[in-house]
């Protein structure tokens, strides 16, 4: 059982509680095709995914923020994927049971994700997630987004709990900063989207988990 001293567990959205890259890997390839490219391999989008449409934009077609295609290929690829929201996202498998293990025990869950409410919202409700989280905070939600730790805290209060008594997920280098300087602890979820160049052995979180199982294991010591 879970230490009573333990009462919220809070995922980042993108490569950590679902596994998005399938469609936002197909909104980049359609606006890839929309612009006489060559649609890029899975594998190559799929560590970019947690970093966003900036990311996406800037791995598609190689251009900076500062370009003046920029911006209207980013809202595309959005309009796309917002388009296809959840054509082939699912939970990663075993995240449906740490969710139940979670709720059964007494605890509830949020989400603190840096993806812009409108993306967040349907996603979550396609999902079914909507009414089971405490807390949902999106890129939007507060003034600052992660590695800020506003959005964090802001997440902590929703759900009732004080720092001490929650730990965050991630998958990404500015999840666990954010963890970190909102007080909490941190886990990575090595299942996510870790790049070849990511070092989460040197982002000081208090573990690195291969499985949502293995979640479980670590709250089960808590």
């Amino acid at each position: 059982m879970p230490s009573p001293t333990l009462k919220t567990v809070l995922f980042d959205l993108d490569g950590t509680l679902a596994d998005t890259a399938p469609d936002l890997a197909f909104a980049l390839n359609q606006v890839l095709i929309e612009n006489g490219r060559a649609p890029l391999p899975f594998e190559a989008i799929r560590p970019v995914v947690s970093h966003g449409g900036i990311a996406l934009t800037r791995l598609g077609f190689g251009l900076e923020p500062e370009h003046p295609d920029f911006a209207p290929l980013r809202q595309r690829l959005l309009e796309i994927y917002r388009e296809n929201i959840a054509r082939e996202t699912r939970l990663f498998p075993g995240m449906d049971e740490l969710l139940a293990h979670i709720e059964e025990n007494g605890m509830n869950w949020g989400v603190i994700t840096n993806k812009p409410g409108w993306l967040t919202e349907p996603l979550l409700d396609a999902l079914g997630l909507t009414s089971r989280a405490a807390c949902i905070v999106s890129g939007d939600s507060c003034e600052n987004r992660k590695p800020h730790p506003q959005p964090i805290l802001h997440g902590c209060r929703l759900a009732g709990s004080e720092v001490r008594e929650c730990v965050y997920v991630g998958d990404a280098q500015r999840d666990i900063e954010a963890g970190r300087r909102a007080g909490m602890q941190t886990l990575v979820a090595l299942f996510g989207y870790i790049g070849e160049q990511d070092q989460p052995g040197q982002w000081q979180a208090d573990a690195l988990l291969d499985t949502p199982q293995a979640i479980i294991t670590w709250l089960a010591g808590r």
